[in-house]
Parts: C-alpha cells; structure tokens; sequence
C-alpha cells in the first residue's frame, strides 16, 4: 500500500491507513455510480472518502507505471488549486492499493464540504430567474478568475461545481478534481468550457456575456461560441445514447428466450 498524508492531518494516520479495508463495510455512503463515496466522522472531522472504481486491466499497467492515479492527482490538483487560491475540498490523502504488482484501487480523502448545492439546482423549478442570473453572473466572473490562473476543470459540469450563499454573495467550490489543466487557456477553451453545464439560452448568454466582459473578450462573439459548443456537446451526448441504446435493443433481441 501506498500513501501520502497531509502533514496537517497525520494525527488521523491510524483512521487512513484502515481505509482499504473499513470502506466496504463502514461510513454513509452519499454517492455510488461508478465510483463511490462515503463520509466518515474522526476526530471532530467530517470525512470525505471517493474509492475509485478499479481500472480495467491496460490501466491498471498505466497508472502504476507511467500515469498518474486519480487519487493521486486529485489530492496533487487540490493543493495546486488551494495554492493558487481556489476553492476546492481541503486534501488530507491519497491511498493506493495494489495487486500482483498493478494498481488495484486507489483512494481520495479530503474534508467534506459545507455547501448549499450544487448547479444542478439551476433546473429548478422552484428557483427564481433572478437567481439563476446572479448565479450566472457569479459563475462566469468565478470562471474568469481561474482562468486567469491558468485553472482549466476538464470535467466542468454541474455536480463538480458546489456553491454557497452569503450576504447576496456566491462562493463556488471545485470538486472531482482528477481532471485538470493548468495551462495558458484562449478564447475558444475559455468559451467551451462551459458546455458541459445545464441551462437554458438565457442563462448561457448571460453566463457568455459576463464572461466576455470579465475577459476582455467580444461578447458577441462569445455568445456565438458558448452556444455552438453547447449544442456540439449535447448532439455528442444525443449521440452516445441512441447507440448506447442501440445496443441494448439488439443484446435484448440476441439473448432474450422465444
């Protein structure tokens, strides 16, 4: 087993080295899809655990021999992030596991995160339009800030951007942090970066707008670019389905009795 502890956090050395083997049968867990996580009360902490789902069997060879783990970029990213003043979930450790000599899972443990939501909430019913546009505006001058800090969040979608509210003020915080950039960033990766995000026109103009004036950019032709790449990676997702479903019409038919 390898692992790196915050030197912040080592009094809780006991509680991360059991990881591997409590996580299955120990903590709530708060999400569970492809990976899971799970929170764990120590010492007064409140404890964010991601397990990442093992690799298949190529990346296992890369993430022990020529890659980076998620886990390990994750805790690294953070501490980058926190460095340049950006918001993201305190980083505690990394751990990771091995088996027959391969990575075999791997761990992120960082300080839960006191939050009031998510973006998914911006499809909302309930939530104002005037909301919607002050968190429009506070994401896209968030937005330019990293990138002005060559910050660039590959995975730039709704439930990896947490927020608070306070004194009329928006507060976003970074989650899933294992895809990042730390780059020079143009115009056109300024402008596609928000495509992953949900919303309606009105909520991505004013997102295209504010940005643009944050940046110094056209807002015109900004506009023009955070649309069409919205549409580009929604028709991709589109795309994805039919064939994903597809499949499953045609394995239905192959393997279902008469």
């Amino acid at each position: 087993m390898n692992l790196v502890i915050n030197f912040q956090y080592k009094y809780i050395s006991d509680f991360i080295e059991k990881i591997p083997t409590i996580f299955p049968y120990e903590g709530e867990s708060i999400h569970k899809l492809r990976n899971e996580i799970k929170i764990f009360k120590v010492e007064n902490l409140t404890i964010n655990v991601k397990s990442y789902k093992k690799p298949i069997f190529l990346n296992r060879i890369a993430y022990t021999f020529f890659r980076e783990s998620k886990a390990k970029r994750a805790y690294n990213y953070a501490l980058k992030l926190i460095d340049l003043g950006v918001n993201t979930a305190a980083p505690i450790a990394y751990v990771e596991c091995k088996k027959g000599g391969l990575l075999s899972s791997s761990y992120f443990v960082s300080l839960q995160v006191d939050t009031q939501g998510n973006l998914k909430d911006i499809t909302n019913p309930q939530m104002s339009r005037q909301e919607k546009h002050n968190i429009a505006v506070a994401l896209a001058k968030f937005t330019a800030s990293i990138h002005k800090k060559g910050v660039l969040h590959i995975d730039y979608s709704p439930g990896n951007i947490l927020y608070r509210k306070e004194n009329e003020k928006y507060e976003f915080i970074l989650i899933d942090i294992n895809r990042m950039k730390f780059t020079d960033i143009d115009k056109d990766k300024g402008c596609n970066n928000f495509c992953r995000l949900w919303g309606d026109d009105d909520f991505f103009i004013v997102l295209a707008q504010t940005y643009a004036q944050e940046m110094g950019y056209s807002q015109e032709e900004c506009i023009n670019k955070v649309l069409e790449y919205r549409k580009i990676e929604w028709r991709k997702r589109n795309k994805k389905r039919e064939i994903k479903n597809f499949f499953k019409e045609i394995s239905k038919k192959l393997f279902t009795k008469s």
